[in-house]
C-alpha cells in the first residue's frame, strides 16, 4: 500500500516493483475515493487533488508497467472505480466526475493494447463491506433495500472478479466496465 497522491509516485512505485520482481504482469489500480461533498462545497484544490490521486496516479502506474507487458505480449490492467462512475451518487461530486474519465481511459487504452495480448478493464464495485463505507456512515439495512440482492457485497466476491480478469480465460474481455454490485446499477 502506498500513497499515490503525488502523480509521480505511481510511476516510482511501478519502477520499484519492476526492479524487485522483474516486471508487472497484472496491474490493479485502486486509489480509493476522494472526499465527499456537493459541488459548492468543493474548492479547486480538491478538484485538482482528486484528479491527481485518482486519474494521474493511474496513468503513471500504467505508463511504467505497459512497456514490459508489450514486450512480453501479455498483461492485465484493471482500474477499480465505482458504480458511481456510471450512476452518480448524491454528495460524491468528485467521485462522480473523475471516475467516468477513468472509464474513458480504460476503453481507449484497451483499443491501443489489445493486439499485444493486454487487456484493460474497469471494475465497478457497488456497496461492498469496506472501511470506506464505514467512514461514510452507511446504514447496511438501508443499502440492502436498494440492492436487488438485498445485501452488501463481500470483498471476496469482488476479488473473485479481479482474479478472473487476471487470468488467461479473460483474454478476450477488453475495455469493459464490469459492475460487481448485486444488481444495483440500472443502466444498460
Amino acid at each position: 500500500m502506498r500513497d499515490l497522491t503525488p502523480k509521480e509516485s505511481g510511476a516510482s512505485l511501478a519502477q520499484e516493483v519492476i526492479l524487485a520482481m522483474g516486471g508487472i504482469d497484472v496491474l490493479v489500480v485502486n486509489t480509493g475515493g476522494p472526499p465527499v461533498g456537493a459541488f459548492e462545497a468543493v474548492n479547486d484544490d480538491a478538484w485538482i487533488s482528486a484528479f491527481d490521486s485518482m486519474f494521474l496516479s493511474a496513468v503513471g502506474l500504467i505508463r511504467a508497467a505497459l512497456p514490459g507487458m508489450r514486450e512480453r505480449k501479455w498483461g492485465r490492467i484493471m482500474i477499480v472505480t465505482s458504480v458511481a462512475g456510471r450512476e452518480p451518487h448524491p454528495g460524491l461530486i468528485l467521485s462522480n466526475a473523475v471516475r467516468p474519465a477513468l472509464h474513458g481511459l480504460v476503453n481507449a487504452l484497451s483499443r491501443e493494447v489489445a493486439a499485444d495480448g493486454i487487456t484493460v478493464n474497469a471494475l465497478l464495485p457497488g456497496f461492498t463491506m469496506t472501511e470506506r463505507l464505514l467512514e461514510l456512515g452507511v446504514d447496511e439495512a438501508m443499502i440492502a433495500e436498494q440492492v436487488p440482492a438485498r445485501r452488501m457485497g463481500r470483498p471476496e466476491e469482488f476479488a473473485a472478479l479481479a482474479t478472473f480478469l487476471a487470468s488467461e480465460q479473460a483474454g478476450y474481455v477488453c475495455g469493459q466496465a464490469i459492475a460487481c454490485d448485486g444488481g444495483l446499477l440500472r443502466s444498460i
